[in-house]
């Protein structure tokens, strides 16, 4: 596999800006580990006291081994993130292959360990499947690989870089709190020279593949308040009953719609023929999406009807908007599902 087409088909993978976005929003810490197997590597060249040796046919062959990763990053909301990635591998590599008709098998053999860290750049996607959401990403840095046996150790770095391919799953009851998948490949992009006791070897590219299985905590997720109590009963004539109107909305949009202009626009009129002392503007969404961003939702709707009736001649003293998220859904649906009768702001007139 080559470098330059791994990473061409990775960003290509990236993107499609999907309507369809998990928001990961403000600051997440993620931790993962895993199966680390690195391709064969050749063995570019080679000397042994100054004097070259013919190196032609001879590759270093690994048995596979782990790795570690560790991540602190910033989701904007919108399904991209951006992340700092510090991580470990290490594998055992041994001689493979021949030079001048002379079979190097089970000649020698070295750990590798190898280490670093990558500024990655990914998307979240959401696919319409509850708590699954899939993920791409690439990522570019700098790769520190030491090769030690009983004889000593020698170290090398390169530049390198890497695909991303994976998938989120939250917990439902632990908000912010996800389990992580990952494919990840990485490959250095320079040839690493490693020299020790006046012997030096050169090793061509490594191509590493790795399964991850981990955690990742966004902070600040919190459920949506619950509504407020209602008040306490007081002696009084029975008032007149609240007149309600309801506005709905496209799946993910806080935009109004024609229709929904004319609906504010009556509830304005009305408003102003009778004795209103309080106009409650209240938001909601449908089950679809996490949490914390159908409560942000929610009050971006109410806060674009309340606008509405501004501009029609509601004065704003009499205008209470809050947002309830996907609470109180007039349609109960599993979470997940998008219901249109859910995505609404009702105008209560009091």
């Amino acid at each position: 596999m080559k470098l330059r087409s791994a990473l061409v088909a990775a960003s290509l993978m990236a993107l499609p800006v999907a309507a369809l976005a998990q928001p990961v929003d403000g600051l997440y810490v993620g931790a993962g580990a895993g199966y680390n197997y690195m391709q064969d590597q050749d063995v570019k060249s080679a000397s042994a006291g100054g004097v070259a040796v013919n190196t032609a046919g001879a590759k270093l062959s690994t048995n596979g081994g782990v790795m570690g990763s560790v991540s602190i990053g910033w989701g904007f909301g919108n399904g991209f993130r951006a992340e700092l990635q510090g991580d470990y591998r290490n594998l055992h590599q041994r001689l493979t292959g021949s030079v001048d008709g002379i079979s190097l098998n089970g000649t020698g053999s070295a750990l590798n360990q190898t280490y670093g860290g990558f500024v990655n750049g990914l998307f979240d996607f959401d696919v319409g499947v509850p708590y699954v959401f899939p993920y791409v990403g690439v990522g570019a840095g700098y790769e520190e690989t030491h090769l030690s046996n009983s004889a000593g150790g020698a170290s090398a770095g390169s530049a390198a870089a890497q695909g991303i391919l994976g998938v989120s799953f939250p917990i439902p009851d632990l908000p912010g709190l996800s389990v992580t998948a990952e494919y990840r490949f990485m490959a250095t992009v320079e040839k690493e020279k490693f020299s020790s006791d006046g012997d030096s070897t050169k090793l061509g590219s490594q191509f590493n593949h790795a399964g991850l299985l981990g955690l990742r905590y966004v902070f600040g997720v919190e459920e949506p308040p619950p509504p407020p109590a209602a008040p306490a009963p007081v002696v009084a004539p029975t008032p007149a009953p609240a007149r309600t109107y309801l506005v709905f909305f496209d799946w993910d949009k806080s935009d109004l719609t024609a229709r929904a202009k004319q609906i504010i626009a009556e509830a304005a009129q009305n408003a102003g023929r009778v004795k209103v002392t309080r106009i409650e503007v209240n938001g909601y969404t449908d089950l679809s999406g996490t949490a914390a961003y159908n409560q942000k939702l929610s009050v971006r709707r109410a806060d674009a009807v309340a606008a509405e009736l501004v501009k029609d001649g509601v004065p704003q003293s009499e205008i209470f908007t809050q947002g309830f998220g996907e609470t109180h859904p007039l349609v109960p649906t599993a979470k997940g599902v998008r219901e249109p009768q859910n995505r609404r702001v009702e105008i209560i007139l009091k």
